[in-house]
């Protein structure tokens, strides 16, 4: 991890070749100290880990307690599948309707119940392009933008040159207003999910896990992708060197 006034680096091992009998290439990851409620996170990113077997997130969660607590997922995705999915993950009860949700971006499964689907949760995709892996990153990468309230979750997303990103993200303002941001590409609502009971306090977690049960999983670890994914980490520690995250601020508003 490297860490500068304007910057923090976390990235995987990229020297390391295994032994297939250990306990694998290490995860990386940072979680806030303080647990948060109503609030809004904007993160200002220049790069995301890419690469086969990669599997970064950017999420808001209490681990001690999950499900009970919900989850946030604002980055999801593995082996540079685009374009990027958000969701949430709740205990029962808690479902979403196209009709209902005022947003750009595409509702993908609308049960955020964990045990319901293999716990996809209810996901939405951003309908913009570059918004996840290699894209995201030749473009200069950008900014993701949650709003949490109890009665809406809303999550925006810029590329770097993006000529509608407000002027308030872009420049990092001590002052913030949402409500001009213009429409988000996932606007979750709780006409048929109490928020309140649904979700409780929270880390803010950005993380790279590799592998794992989703990227991992051998009907979503892609063909063109270099031996098993197990494998691959093991064995082919240079195809990691792009596997890391560039941060250049995380703001929290409260």
């Amino acid at each position: 991890m490297g860490v500068s006034k304007d910057t923090i680096v976390m990235r995987a091992d990229s020297w390391t070749t295994l032994d297939p009998a250990g306990p694998g290439r290490n995860s990386v990851r940072i979680q806030s100290k303080k647990k948060y409620t109503t609030h809004v996170l904007v993160l200002d990113t220049r790069h995301m880990p890419q690469g086969c077997a990669t599997w970064p997130a950017f999420w808001t969660t209490l681990t001690d307690n999950w499900p009970a607590n919900g989850e946030i997922d604002i980055i999801e995705g593995v082996n540079d599948v685009s374009p990027n999915q958000s969701a949430l993950h709740t205990v029962s009860n808690c479902t979403m309707s196209a009709t209902t949700m005022s947003q750009t971006g595409n509702l993908v499964s609308t049960d955020c119940n964990w045990e319901v689907n293999y716990n996809s949760g209810c996901g939405v995709q951003v309908d913009k392009s570059l918004s996840y892996g290699p894209d995201f990153n030749a473009a200069g990468g950008g900014w993701y933008a949650m709003e949490r309230t109890s009665t809406y979750i809303n999550i925006w997303f810029w590329s770097r040159n993006d000529p509608s990103v407000p002027a308030e993200v872009k420049n990092g303002s001590g002052a913030i207003s949402p409500a001009n941001w213009g429409t988000p590409y996932a606007n979750y609502v709780n006409d048929s999910c109490d928020f309140d009971t649904h979700f409780g306090p929270e880390n803010v977690i950005i993380n790279l896990t590799l592998c794992g049960d989703w990227a991992g999983n051998e009907y979503v670890y892609p063909s063109t992708c270099p031996q098993t994914c197990v494998d691959h980490v093991n064995n082919d520690p240079a195809s990691f060197k792009d596997a890391y995250w560039d941060i250049a601020s995380l703001r929290v508003y409260e």
